[in-house]
């Protein structure tokens, strides 16, 4: 495992730049997977070539700002590299910089971003190509592998330090910790794409089943996060553990920030906005008796209209 970065600085990670890499892997991979019936006739392919058909390596550079000591990374694009000699394109690079500077003119060139499990040995010479436009890149990669047991996001990030390695000097990758920001159009955009029907023509209830156990995945993974750290701090506390100031400070303001819900004005503003749903909810109900009712109405004055055409003299209902 990567040792950890050093350098102090604090990354911001937006979401379009993990949507980004992961649209451009599924792009390439489904481009490169040969039909089925190729794929059993085909003899001349080796256990590699269908190893990089499956999980082929997808390149491209991130694009961001950096105010002080924080790394804010906004957006990528795409890259075109040889990866027998790993070298870059340079002409296409430049094409693609010039394009995104007339857009957005105050984002610059941050790193780069791949795909794999790990960093590896051939993406040093790719991270020290980019070096000429940023003196320390940031390398953003992705895990396309589906682990159902992993909790976190699959994307690490890495900068490059020099550390001496048998009294020799080399430069490697150590990850780094980050953050997810988000601004206004990318929440909507996240919302409404976590709202759209199914493909299948899933029902409103296959929906709401699907949004609740997301919200129960959640909560359980929220309280299974806040049980370790009790039982941390509870361990620091009987001292079977050091002490560990910087942890108590981050705590205590993490518990400053949450809302008093013991507070008489907590609980006047729950109420209140707890007897508006239930009114919300009464009137919704009336409306919809109501509707019915007017229909039963209309069938049985259309019922009785027509017998009183045929001579029978009742009248209408309403």
């Amino acid at each position: 495992m990567a040792p950890s970065s050093s350098s102090g600085l604090t990354f911001k990670l937006h979401p379009l730049v993990m949507l980004n890499i992961s649209d451009h892997f599924t792009r390439v991979k489904t481009q490169l997977s040969p039909p089925a019936a190729s794929c059993a006739t085909g003899n001349g392919s080796s256990n590699a070539d269908a190893t990089f058909l499956q999980n082929p390596r997808v390149y491209g550079c991130v694009i961001g700002l950096q105010r002080g000591r924080t790394v804010e990374i906004f957006n990528s694009f795409e890259l075109l590299i040889d990866p027998t000699t790993d070298t870059l394109d340079r002409s296409f690079l430049e094409k693609k910089q010039e394009l995104y500077k007339k857009v957005f003119p105050d984002f610059y060139i941050l790193g780069w971003y791949s795909t794999g499990s790990d960093a590896t040995e051939s993406d040093m010479h790719i991270h020290k190509a980019l070096m000429d436009i940023n003196e320390s890149p940031v390398y953003v990669l992705l895990n396309p592998a589906i682990n159902h047991a992993q909790k976190d996001l699959p994307v690490t990030i890495y900068e490059s330090e020099f550390h001496v390695i048998d009294g020799v000097p080399q430069s490697i990758f150590v990850h780094t910790s980050y953050t997810i920001e988000t601004v206004e159009a990318e929440r909507i955009s996240v919302d409404h794409v976590a709202h759209l029907k199914p493909s299948d023509g899933g029902s409103a209830a296959t929906q709401l089943a699907a949004h609740l156990t997301g919200i129960h995945s959640a909560i359980k993974m929220l309280n299974s996060r806040i049980r370790v750290l009790y039982q941390y701090i509870v361990a620091m506390q009987k001292g079977d553990i050091p002490c560990d100031n910087a942890l108590f400070r981050q705590v205590s303001s993490l518990l400053r920030s949450l809302p008093a819900a013991e507070s008489e004005k907590f609980h006047e503003n729950f109420l209140m906005e707890y007897n508006d749903k239930l009114l919300m909810s009464y009137l919704a109900m009336i409306t919809n008796c109501t509707s019915n009712m007017n229909e039963v109405v209309d069938k049985f004055n259309t019922a009785y209209d027509k017998h009183s055409r045929r001579g029978g003299g009742r009248n209408v209902f309403m």
